[in-house]
């Protein structure tokens, strides 16, 4: 028994090692290429400017919706070729802020209209698909409700897909309104910052793929249409189609000096909500596109394995809590571990300097900013086991329902979120994160006595756990009262 629990731990390391390594080649083609500068933005003369419509697809954002539409109202483009598009889902009172919005603009001579559907269909893809046949732009652009564009964003945009017909979509970076709101949106801002610093930058310039991020981006219509247009068979509808479009051989430019902000969910509950579509959605897109990926001529075999890998990349927290789940057993058991397994756990532990590089590309106070890695660390870990429910989900279902991000028009560390009707209350992933929790308690116990050199790990685990289960059942009490 102690050797085929030693076997599988090192197995687990192994797929753990597999994804840091992954890391660590995108770490070094950032590094590579962090310097290289960004194409020139061409220039285009005023009569050149292209028709332009842009997709703003809402459902229940009555603290944002109005903003949003008003931003994009204001952008610098010429309004004889400027379409703005309300996709509407809402069911609440959203959509009366949306018409009452839409017809102050059109009486001043804003080209917009509000397409509401009673019924979401394939949800934001469905939207988006819908208000496709009802536009006529060339190049669409697509914000959430949240995001705040600069007004020279189309001007920083599209001229890139005018002057190279063979590009697909462009791309740009987020930053976020809320980040300094508390210690869960900072350590949000950290992950996301080393997604748009690190691994954007290095799969972009590197001539690897990489993904639409859902928003803040253009696409050529053409390319939309085809690589097959919006699809509804999983939840992440925009890594779906951008890589169908590579596939399809359309390119994709990343842009990651025009900057446009968001907000960060402040709920704890809230985060988990979105990791679960984002991971669902990666799996079912792994299930759709594995094949498509493995025999495209189109990519070499570094591309094919990279693209996987970008894919799988959640599987590595189903890994993590397998990890979590094998420590008392090998407390208990101490198995003799293969020489092997001591190089691998060196290699895990190199992924955390992509975090570190992302604060150092974007941030001049980063030495403050790294400060909250440990709360980011203790988000992954906690995260585990309902990220695993959404692999399986995403195993066994196609598509299903887009759990959307709740928004409170939260700035700096200012607004307010608990007395809104959209706040979260407790989710169905308490229970195992509570046993869980309880579960690697158990652990500690025993390693104190049995096997104190993974004590430092089983408290990373616990404090995961914990950090969990307290702020999800203490926002929940904030609801309740």
């Amino acid at each position: 028994m102690a050797q085929t629990i030693g076997y599988i731990y090192t197995t687990v390391l192994l797929g753990l090692a597999i994804y840091a390594t992954y890391y660590v080649i995108l770490t070094l083609l950032y590094l590579w290429h962090r310097h290289d500068s960004s194409p020139k933005t061409p220039h285009l003369a005023e009569s050149a400017l292209p028709f332009v419509t842009i997709q703003l697809p809402i459902r229940n954002e009555r603290y944002v919706a109005k903003r949003i539409i008003q931003t994009v109202a204001n952008l610098d483009w010429p309004r004889n070729r400027l379409e703005i598009q309300v996709l509407d889902d809402s069911d609440d009172e959203t959509k009366g802020i949306i018409e009452a919005e839409v017809t102050r603009l059109q009486a001043t001579g804003v080209q917009i209209t509000a397409i509401h559907r009673e019924n979401p269909v394939g949800y934001k893809a469905g939207a988006l698909a819908v208000g496709l046949r009802q536009t006529r732009g060339e190049f669409i652009t697509i914000f959430d409700a949240d995001f705040f564009p600069p007004t020279d964003f189309l001007r920083l945009t599209i001229p890139h897909l005018v002057a190279d017909p063979q590009l697909g979509m462009v791309q740009t970076r987020w930053d976020h309104l809320n980040a300094e709101y508390s210690a869960i949106t900072m350590a949000q801002a950290m992950a996301l910052d080393a997604h748009f610093s690190v691994e954007n930058i290095a799969r972009n310039r590197s001539g690897l793929l990489m993904n639409f991020n859902g928003t803040a981006g253009i696409w050529r219509r053409q390319a939309i249409e085809e690589s097959g247009g919006w699809q509804s068979n999983t939840v992440t509808e925009d890594l779906d189609l951008s890589y169908r479009a590579q596939l399809a051989g359309w390119k994709i430019l990343y842009l990651p000096e025009v900057v446009v902000p968001a907000e960060l969910p402040p709920q704890v509950s809230a985060f988990k909500q979105q990791q679960y579509r984002w991971a669902k959605g990666h799996t079912q897109t792994l299930r759709k596109l594995a094949w498509p990926i493995i025999s495209s001529a189109r990519l070499n075999f570094f591309q094919k394995i990279m693209a996987l890998l970008h894919i799988a990349s959640y599987f590595n927290l189903t890994l993590l809590l397998l990890m979590i789940l094998l420590t008392l057993p090998m407390v208990f058991y101490n198995p003799r571990l293969p020489e092997l397994t001591a190089l691998l756990g060196g290699i895990i532990s190199l992924p955390p300097l992509v975090y570190l590089l992302g604060q150092i590309h974007f941030r001049q106070d980063w030495p403050r900013r790294i400060l909250y890695y440990p709360v980011l660390m203790l988000l992954g870990v906690g995260i585990s086991w309902s990220n695993t429910l959404a692999i399986l989900d995403g195993l066994t279902h196609w598509g299903g329902p887009f759990l959307r991000t709740p928004k409170f028009q939260l700035w700096g560390s200012a607004g307010e979120w608990r007395k809104s009707n959209y706040r979260l209350g407790l989710d169905r992933t308490l229970i195992g994160e509570l046993l869980i929790g309880i579960y690697t308690l158990a652990t500690v116990w025993l390693t104190f006595d049995l096997k104190g050199d993974l004590l430092p790990f089983v408290l990373i685990y616990v404090g995961g756990e914990a950090m969990m289960v307290w702020s999800t059942l203490k926002q929940a009490m904030i609801r309740s009262r």
